[in-house]
């Protein structure tokens, strides 16, 4: 089984969000992924500056097959989530919108970026990334 290398941006104030992704995707009984991405209890460290800190993000993003971006409203104001996303975007890296559960609008800056958009539903997300990524 092949593994994919993920990025999962996120708002750390939704940081739930980000946890239920990981158990979803880890769930799934024939994907496996390494996560790359920067939950809460285990931020970078020894960023003193924001170009230290995309310096950074860059080195996370760097060997991933795709960045998954949660879609929701707050991702437009957030300058972190469209840092990552001008990273990735730079890097030629797969964007894929993530809809949050039970939303019905998704930020337009995720979505003009994303090369896929699903739903909150790992079936949905797994063949997002299966069918935008080369391992």
């Amino acid at each position: 089984m092949q593994t994919y290398h993920l990025f999962i941006s996120h708002s750390w104030t939704y940081s739930d969000a980000h946890d239920k992704l990981v158990k979803m995707l880890t769930a799934h009984p024939t994907f496996t992924f390494k996560n790359f991405s920067v939950p809460t209890h285990n931020p970078i460290v020894g960023a003193q500056t924001d170009k230290q800190l995309i310096d950074a993000i860059e080195n996370k993003i760097r060997p991933c097959s795709a960045v998954l971006i949660m879609a929701g409203m707050y991702s437009t104001y957030s300058k972190w989530i469209n840092k990552e996303i001008e990273i990735a975007k730079r890097m030629g890296k797969v964007i894929v919108a993530i809809k949050p559960f039970g939303a019905e609008r998704i930020s337009t800056v995720v979505r003009d970026a994303a090369h896929a958009e699903c739903a909150w539903n790992t079936n949905s997300i797994v063949n997002a990334i299966r069918q935008h990524t080369a391992v």
